[in-house]
């Protein structure tokens, strides 16, 4: 049975940058077995497989992740462009993901709102596999499905310069995703290292976006209510673009919005006979 795929590339308006995304529009017959394999062969950051009820199953290429960001908005933009429609709620394992679309075809999703506290690691040991000094913010650590922690460096040249040791960054951090960040007002730049989840460096990462906005209005960087917009993948050669905006106050977190455009590159087939040909 052929194994239908599309290929978007998310947090982009142009073809061949951002964050790439196999979509399985269709994945009610594929087998359970084969779900972790065919995301490791096409070695995306994430996979995706839509089933019946447009609940959606999301992979990397070494595990299952309850919520992703830019597999979230990517898959909406495939299913409403194949609809014609503007809006899209998908299902996934922190429950159903409203995506909205505008007239320029550019999505905002409502994310899970994210749990906070202080990151129980060894912070020195963190900065060493980074191979900075320190961070200018607290090194907290969200939960919105995957775990993200932050750091934060002076400017946005600082996060450019990184070269991080990664085999050390995932004896430190074996579970968590970590985003170094540097900017200021509306502007940021991030990079995030993700070697434990098998993603040594995501182009785009749509669930660290909205938990960045909230750590930056926590922390007084940001007032709440206000979108940011986010650089990442440069350093990829996938330059990418999210925005990300926390509501609420210090009192209370309301809700997490990411927003983000896509494209459609190309589609694919799988076909798994087996043997020779």
């Amino acid at each position: 049975m052929p194994l239908d795929y599309v290929i978007a590339d998310v947090f982009t308006d142009a073809p061949l940058t951002g964050n790439q995304l196999a979509v399985f529009t269709d994945a009610a017959d594929i087998d359970e077995s084969l779900l972790q394999p065919l995301a490791r062969e096409i070695g995306f950051s994430e996979t995706v497989y839509v089933l019946p009820g447009d609940h959606i199953r999301i992979f990397t290429p070494g595990t299952e992740l309850p919520f992703a960001g830019h597999p979230v908005l990517g898959s909406a933009y495939v299913l409403a462009s194949q609809r014609g429609v503007d809006a899209v709620t998908l299902t996934i394992g922190r429950g159903p993901i409203d995506v909205r679309f505008d007239e320029r075809g550019r999505g905002t999703m409502t994310q899970p709102l994210p749990s906070v506290s202080a990151w129980p690691g060894d912070a020195e040991e963190l900065f060493a596999a980074l191979r900075i000094e320190a961070s200018r913010l607290p090194v907290d650590e969200y939960v919105n499905g995957p775990s993200h922690i932050y750091v934060t460096l002076d400017a946005p040249e600082d996060v450019a310069a990184l070269r991080p040791d990664v085999g050390r960054l995932q004896q430190a951090v074996p579970d968590s995703g970590v985003s170094c960040i540097g900017g200021d007002g509306t502007k940021w730049k991030s990079r995030m290292f993700a070697p434990g989840l098998g993603v040594s460096e995501d182009p785009a990462t749509g669930s660290a976006a909205g938990p960045l906005a909230v750590h930056l209005c926590r922390h007084g960087r940001v007032p709440w209510g206000t979108e940011i917009a986010i650089e990442q993948g440069v350093e990829l050669q996938l330059p990418s673009t999210l925005y990300a905006t926390a509501i609420g106050s210090d009192a209370r977190l309301d809700a997490v919005e990411v927003a983000g455009d896509t494209v459609v590159v190309g589609r694919g087939t799988f076909e798994l006979r087996g043997g020779r040909q």
